[in-house]
């Protein structure tokens, strides 16, 4: 199967890459373009074996904060539920990370009080710092 044939692939079984981390989207992109060394090949065949597996994709944590992704337009979620925008470039910085870390306590820190995780809710805990 060719790397488009792939590509296509790894797109209907992620909503037309809706689905897809920012990174792995990006993978795509350069696989498509013939735009991949030997180690890009290798993680673009991990994805596409991911993607068609019965499993399916899992997207990855942002920053390895467990229930925080950020999706193609750098919305950041806890549980699904937008709490922050990034730009995609900052959101894998040194900064970025540090303070995707920090949102997760935050977002930890509400629900621990029983109150709703939220976008006002997780900007509130910055402000009171």
């Amino acid at each position: 199967m060719s790397i488009c044939d792939k590509a296509v692939e790894i797109l209907r079984a992620t909503s037309d890459g809706d689905a897809l981390d920012p990174r792995d989207l990006k993978l795509v992109e350069m696989a498509v373009n013939d735009d991949l060394n030997e180690l890009g090949i290798a993680a673009f065949e991990r994805l596409y074996a991911a993607a068609t597996s019965p499993e399916g994709y899992h997207k990855p944590w942002l920053a390895d904060v467990e229930h925080l992704t950020i999706d193609n337009t750098g919305y950041v979620r806890w549980r699904g539920k937008i709490v922050e925008h990034y730009t995609i470039r900052y959101a894998y910085t040194d900064e970025g990370r540090a303070a995707a870390v920090l949102l997760g306590m935050n977002c930890r820190e509400i629900e621990a009080r029983g109150d709703a995780v939220t976008m006002a809710a997780a900007l509130a805990m910055v402000t009171d710092l």
